[in-house]
């Protein structure tokens, strides 16, 4: 398990993963919708999570959403690279009901996000414009490339929630332990 602090005006936040885990997860973001959408990343990748954070949420969840991801991020980076003896490619495709989310990803040690996830308004009191937010900070932090994009669906929560466990899923596959692989780069390193 490994543990990363961060605190600034707008938010206190202590993350610990462990990506060789069993699906434990202890989450408390002060954010309802967020806890229930890291308890399901956590569940789906395999990864220990235990995140707390006091935010200033009496203005908006925006700092606690962002700050969460790229403390989470940071921490994904320092248990990836240097990628050997990983896959380091992964996707996924879930569907919740009537949505499908796809998610493509790369542990290139180079960051870049494609969201396509075109969701609007609120899922209980959380904005779903927070959402790109959340994955931009993570995928800049954990040094990923992901392209996550909505195929089908109507209900924002199945949506949302299918974008993590789509990320999750492909997470856990390119983390896939493979001695054959080496470093999986034509460049010998990532």
């Amino acid at each position: 398990m490994i543990t990363k602090s961060r605190k600034t005006k707008e938010t206190d936040i202590t993350v610990s993963l462990d990506v060789s885990g069993v699906q434990k997860s202890k989450i408390d973001t002060g954010v309802g919708f967020l806890d229930h959408m890291l308890d399901s990343f956590s569940r789906h990748s395999l990864i220990d999570l235990e995140i707390s954070c006091k935010g200033d949420t009496h203005i908006d969840d925006h700092h606690s959403v962002e700050d969460i991801g790229i403390v989470l991020g940071s921490l994904l980076a320092e248990a990836i690279y240097p990628v050997t003896n990983m896959e380091r490619f992964g996707s996924a495709s879930i569907v919740m009901d009537e949505a499908c989310v796809s998610c493509d990803l790369d542990l290139s040690n180079r960051p870049y996000l494609v969201f396509e996830v075109d969701v609007t308004g609120k899922v209980g009191s959380f904005d779903t414009e927070l959402v790109e937010e959340f994955f931009k900070a993570l995928v800049l932090n954990a040094r990923v490339s992901a392209h996550i994009v909505l195929q089908r669906g109507k209900n924002k929560h199945h949506i949302i929630e299918a974008a993590f466990k789509a990320f999750a899923v492909a997470l856990r596959r390119a983390m896939q332990k493979n001695e054959k692989v080496g470093i999986p780069s034509t460049k010998d390193m990532l």
